[in-house]
């Protein structure tokens, strides 16, 4: 079993309020999936994989009902993103199944662990790498989702659905900002791709952005309304950075004094940025260690 970590992305730069893709853009990306799906049968020596490395979504888990039936649907999408390539669930806990037991189900094939969490931390770094070095799979693990721009591209599409208007007036933007709303680790380096997320987010949107947290970490999120209010910051937004439904994200929102996004659940960014994880991996050679470029 081989594990390593991919590069860590640099972000680039977004489109303003109220861009959109147009058709050329959709063809774009068509072909590029089609073309990814094409490379991840060739090996680095440039000879022919019998098959392309399995790809294995790797969840937290919840007691949330909602959560599973999320995930579920968003590996429904990176299926339909890319057919033909061998998609399958596995769970650190809470939820079957469970990650030892998919990968148990797939003996010693090559595969490819890219972990549904948006950031740094204990899992990706210790939980993860532990659980592939005890299977037979030729196991390589990606790294955090975030941060990147598809989950800016998300973010904003969800704060979107929930009322944020894309066109307000500088009177408005003063008094608007928004509150990251994230689950918090112990780990220093969540905190980081955190604040990363936050401030792309920011850009994005052209008012502030406060990273806060449901659990561990610091400012909680009713912490982080009183400081914005306090600021003048009085039109505040929750944006639930979750990867789907639970207990965290209902507790967040429940303290939005305007309004609060859903989960990133099934956005189509999600799917893709999920794919992207994979391909990166695919394209980094195994006897390499990349190092991680900041974020």
């Amino acid at each position: 079993m081989t594990a390593s970590n991919p590069l860590h992305d640099e972000s680039t730069t977004l489109p303003g309020p109220g861009a959109h893709l147009d058709s050329t853009a959709h063809i774009m990306n068509r072909i590029s999936s089609q073309l990814a799906s094409q490379l991840s049968l060739v090996s680095l020596d440039g000879s022919r994989r019998p098959h392309p490395p399995a790809l294995v979504v790797v969840a937290h888990g919840s007691r949330d009902p909602r959560a599973l039936s999320t995930v579920r649907a968003l590996l429904d999408k990176v299926r339909e993103l890319r057919p033909g390539l061998p998609v399958h669930l596995g769970h650190i806990e809470l939820n079957e199944p469970l990650l030892p037991d998919t990968l148990a189900s797939l003996g010693d094939r090559e595969a490819i662990l890219v972990p549904l969490l948006l950031s740094r931390g204990y899992h990706i770094k210790r939980d993860i790498p532990e659980m592939a070095a005890e299977s037979e799979v030729r196991a390589r693990v990606a790294g955090a989702l975030g941060p990147h721009p598809l989950l800016v591209e998300a973010l904003y599409a969800r704060l979107v659905e929930a009322g944020w208007r894309t066109r307000t007036d500088d009177a408005v933007r003063r008094r608007s900002a928004v509150v990251l709303a994230a689950a918090g680790s112990r780990d220093p380096e969540s905190k980081v791709d955190t604040n990363r997320t936050a401030q792309l987010l920011a850009d994005r949107l052209g008012v502030p952005v406060v990273p806060a947290y449901a659990t561990t970490a610091a400012p909680t999120v009713p912490d982080a309304i009183r400081a914005l209010a306090a600021r003048g910051r009085t039109r505040v937004a929750i944006a639930s950075y979750f990867t789907a439904p639970g207990r965290f994200a209902t507790e967040c929102a429940q303290a939005a004094p305007w309004i609060a996004s859903a989960p990133l659940g099934t956005h189509p960014a999600m799917a893709k940025l999920l794919l992207h994880r994979y391909d990166q991996m695919v394209a980094t050679p195994v006897t390499t260690a990349p190092e991680l470029a900041s974020a």
